[in-house]
Order: structure tokens, then sequence, then C-alpha cells
């Protein structure tokens, strides 16, 4: 097995390195002075190789940082019980719900499908040793994060050291799981499409993580140890099915085909897309507008694909005065919460950043421009002058502005209706500043994801992403947006920097459009 291991590292770090080199041609200017023939360079081979060792070494601790931070550490403050029964609270039922969301045996990775599939690895070999690789990466990748931040609230020693343990017998006992469920139903799960009963219990788990604390009821420590031994039994004797399972091949060759692998990348899952979205086009020969030129050609389109444009945010608005109404009654029931709720709203303003960024819609929006409307326009000489490409630019930008508005207006007024129910504040210019912090971080993402459509245009004509530097802005986005969930500064302070910050932002990515779109805007080779 630890050959079998060895090899399968050697394809994967190969895999990553052309990868990286591949990645590194993308970026502006690079592209120009890299040949094709850098692949057969042994030195560039060499630093690539290392970059994918340092990358897998990162990734094995970063993540696990950010998740124990954020995710679990971060929230301790929000809640008044005791902040290390708390954490192991959190950590247990978040620790379940991962364990159906991430299986790592289960997950159609490229690598594996090289292997098992094109190279005709030995399937249970190859599987074994790269998932108990991953776990024995749990195990390292936790353990400084959960003694760092359990011994900072006063967990023994002893049982921070436990915790990634507890991880890896949950996901050993799922994965026996889904070993007993093939066996029954000869139907192997692909963690990448969950199904309604893995989305269920993901819920279940995160209602009752961060659900039960609200009313003061958290699992204290002897029912975590508890619940521990009773894991580590069970995920002992999981070790002896999972190495006893022999159709292992044929579970992978359920999973492991290219629709699966590739998914969005390929022409099948591109096929799927399109298929899907002239579903929802509306193909309605009445539609009518007063416009002229480009504004008329927008309209049009913006009737035609409505569904695909406003469908989601239709969705995200009732859910968000759902959860409001709820909150609403909370507070007016329990004066605790609204205690709490009022310290919420007065400091945790930073936490709405990566709400927004959530629920934005201008990331799919833009993509289906580019898929109905940019990717059959662009091989138009028209289409790339700059007077038609900065016409629709405004006319776009209106529309993204507008979509994204209304959970933007349901949250801000929300938020300060919230406020005020539960107590209220002694400066008035509160309400004001979280309504108008939260619109303006509504137009942020909306001026941000068309820009960057626009500047890095990141699709070829097959509707595949090309563009690295696309993916990493995105990747800095997501990353940024992320941070700020654990940041608490006061509402107004943080409130009237965001506010200024995203006028500036604004401006200078439409002068930038406006500068160097009609260069940029145009169909990936």
């Amino acid at each position: 097995m630890i050959k079998s291991f060895i090899t399968s590292f050697k394809l994967k770090n190969t895999y990553r390195a052309n990868s990286i080199i591949y990645s590194i041609k993308q970026f502006p200017i690079i592209n120009k002075i890299l040949p094709n023939s850098l692949y057969k360079n042994k030195g560039l081979k060499i630093f690539a190789n290392i970059i994918s060792i340092l990358l897998e070494i990162i990734f094995t601790f970063i993540g696990k940082f950010l998740y124990v931070w954020l995710v679990i550490f971060s929230m301790l403050a929000i809640y008044s019980v005791e902040k290390n029964d708390l954490f192991l609270h959190i950590f247990l039922f978040l620790t379940i719900g991962g364990a159906f969301m991430n299986t790592y045996m289960l997950n159609p990775t490229k690598d594996k499908y090289y292997a098992i599939v094109l190279m005709n690895f030995d399937a249970k070999k190859y599987g074994l040793s790269n998932y108990y690789y991953q776990l024995l990466r749990i195990i390292i990748g936790f353990m400084p994060f959960t003694v760092l931040f359990g011994l900072i609230i006063n967990i023994p020693l002893w049982l921070c050291i436990l915790l990634p343990f507890f991880v890896v017998a949950v996901k050993l006992i799922v994965m026996n799981y889904c070993i007993w469920d093939y066996k029954k139903t000869k139907k192997a799960k692909n963690e990448n499409i969950p199904t309604a009963i893995v989305w269920s219990i993901i819920a279940i788990c995160v209602l009752l993580a961060y659900g039960l604390p609200a009313l003061n009821i958290v699992i204290n420590q002897t029912i975590f140890l508890i619940v521990f031994v009773v894991a580590i039994i069970f995920g002992i004797y999981s070790i002896f099915i999972i190495n006893s399972f022999k159709d292992y091949r044929k579970m992978y060759k359920q999973i492991l085909t290219e629709t699966n692998v590739y998914a969005m990348e390929n022409n099948t899952g591109v096929k799927a897309m399109k298929d899907n979205s002239l579903k929802q086009i509306e193909l309605d020969n009445g539609y009518i507008s007063n416009k002229t030129g480009f504004a008329f050609f927008h309209e049009l389109f913006v009737k035609r694909h409505s569904k695909i444009l406003t469908k989601a945010v239709k969705k995200q608005a009732v859910i968000i005065l759902l959860i409001f109404a709820i909150l609403f009654i909370a507070i007016k029931i329990n004066p605790i919460i609204a205690g709490k709720i009022n310290r919420i709203t007065l400091v945790y303003l930073p936490y709405f950043v990566f709400i927004m960024y959530c629920i934005n819609r201008s990331s799919s929006v833009t993509q289906a421009m580019f898929m109905n409307c940019d990717h059959s326009m662009l091989t138009y000489r028209i289409y790339r002058t700059p007077k038609v490409i900065l016409g629709i630019f405004r006319e776009r930008l209106k529309t993204l502005i507008i979509i994204n508005l209304l959970p933007a207006l349901l949250i801000g007024f929300g938020l300060a209706t919230l406020l005020y129910l539960s107590g209220g504040t002694d400066n008035p210019i509160n309400y004001l500043v979280i309504i108008v912090s939260i619109i303006a971080m509504s137009i942020f993402f909306s001026v941000h994801y068309l820009v960057m459509y626009y500047l890095l245009q990141p699709y070829n004509a097959s509707t595949e992403m090309k563009s690295s530097t696309y993916k990493v802005v995105q990747g800095l986005t997501y990353f940024v947006a992320y941070f700020f969930i654990g940041v608490k500064i006061p509402t107004l302070y943080f409130g009237i920097a965001m506010i200024i910050f995203c006028i500036g932002y604004s401006l200078i990515s439409l002068v930038l459009a406006y500068k160097y779109a009609p260069k940029t805007f145009k169909l990936r080779t």
C-alpha cells in the first residue's frame, strides 16, 4: 500500500506541477514571454514540483486554522454559556455534518480518474492509501489549532489533543455507512452531488451547533467524552469494514466518469449548463422595449432571461423575510435573546460582508450573460468596439445593482429594525449607517464582479473558464470576505469605513473598466 501511495503521490504532484505551469502561462504579459516548450524545462518542472509540495503543506494547515478560528472560536463571543463547553458543542455537531459533506474516499478527483480509470491502478490500494493519507492530514492539520484555541478557553490539553482523532473517527464511521449503503443499493455516493438526506443532515447539524446555544443548551465535557469514546469504538470497527471491502473498482467505476470528474470543464458539463439555461429562457416574440440602442438590446435580454436573473433573488428575499420574522418574535418573547441580538447588531456588522458576498448574484449573472449572449456576440467585430462594449456595460451595471438591491434592502432595514426592537442605540446614526453600509456592500460586489468579468473575461468560445487571473481574484475575494467573519468593530465606525471604501473602489473600478474593457473584453483561445 505504501508503494501505491508513493506512486499516486508522484502522479498527483506531476499533474499539479503541470497545472501550475499552465496557470502561470495564463497571466497577462507572462503568457507572451513563456513558450509552449515550457513543459519540457526540467528546472521549471522542479520549481513547480516544489511549489506543489509547499501548497500541499500549506493547505494541510491553513484550512484547518480558518475553520477552527472563524467557524468555531470566533462564534463563542455571541453566546453567554461556558466557552469551553460551547467550543466542544459546536465542534461535535459540525464534525458530524462535515463528515457527510466530505468523505475524501468518494470525491471524484482527476488524480483518481487518471490513476484508476486511465492507468488501471489497483483501485483498492490507491483508494485506501490516499484515504488514510487524508485522515493523517486531518490529525496533523487540526492538532496545532485545537490545542492553541482550546487552551485559550481552558480546555484540558489532553482533550485538545484528542479532538482531531474524533474527526477521523466520525469520518471512518460515515465511510462505513457509505460502504454499507453501496452493498445494499449497488449505487455509489458521489460527495460532490449530495442527496437530499445528506443536505438535511448537514442542515440539522448546523442548526444544533449554533441554535441550541442560543437557548442556553450545550453539551458539556462529560457528554462529549462519552460521544468521543463511542465514536472511537465504531471508528476502529469501521477500519476493518473499510479494509475488507473488495468492490472498490466497481464503486469507483460509477463515480469516476468524465461527467463527474470534469464537471463544469468538459463539453458534457457545459452542455448541461446550456440545456438548463435554455429551459429558463422566455422566447416570447411579444417582448417590446421603448428604449433604443444598447439599452434596447440589453432590456430584451433581461426580459427573456428574467427567470435566470431573478429567480434566486426572489427565493433569497423569502428566506430573509422568514429569518427576520423569527428573530422579531424571539426578541419579543425572550429579553435575554433581545439583549444578545442588540450587542451583536452593534459590533458584528463586518460579518455581513461575507453574507453579502454569499447572496450576491453577480457572478452567476455574468456567467449567464456570457453563455446566453456574449459567447456568440463577441465573434462579431462590431460587438467588440469600445462604443458598444461601454454602452452595454453601463446597462448591465444598472441591472446588476437592481437585481442585488432587493435582498440588500431587506437585510439593511431588517437589521435596523432588529436593533430598534432589541433595545435600540444611543446614537441614532447607527440605524442609517447599517442600512446604507449593507446597500454599499451589495453595490460593491455588483461592480466588482462585472468589472472583473470585463477586464479579465475568463471564458473561451466553448464557455470553458481559461483565466487563472480570474480564478485568483475570485479566490482572494472569497478569502477577504471570509476573513471579516471573525472581525468585531463598532457598527458606526465599520459602517462609515465600508461606505467610503465601497464608493472609492467602485469609482476606481469603473474608471479602469472604461479605460481597458475595450481591449480586454474578448473571447479567450
